[in-house]
């Protein structure tokens, strides 16, 4: 499976497969404690490469790097959510 790639400049994750591509966005915003808050928003698999993985990858691979900077996790993509839990 290919890798990940994050455009923090577009706020997605990207995961390049077989010639299309699986999409993870997110929004940042300041939160009441006076840090960043991350809220995953939009998780898109094409339909012919669902049940693959390719979400959770996406989800997993944010999460992970929202952590890393620190972020408070939030999630308005019910698919995202339930990995916050």
């Amino acid at each position: 499976m290919e890798d990940v790639h994050h455009y923090p400049e577009q706020h997605r994750f990207v995961l390049e497969y077989e010639g299309a591509q699986a999409i993870l966005k997110y929004s940042l915003s300041n939160s009441q404690q006076g840090g960043i808050t991350i809220d995953f928003n939009s998780t898109f698999v094409p339909s012919e490469f669902r049940g693959k993985g390719l979400a959770e990858k996406l989800v997993r691979t944010g999460i992970k790097w929202a952590k890393e900077q620190g972020y408070e996790l939030q999630a308005s993509c019910w698919y995202a959510a339930k990995f916050i839990r």
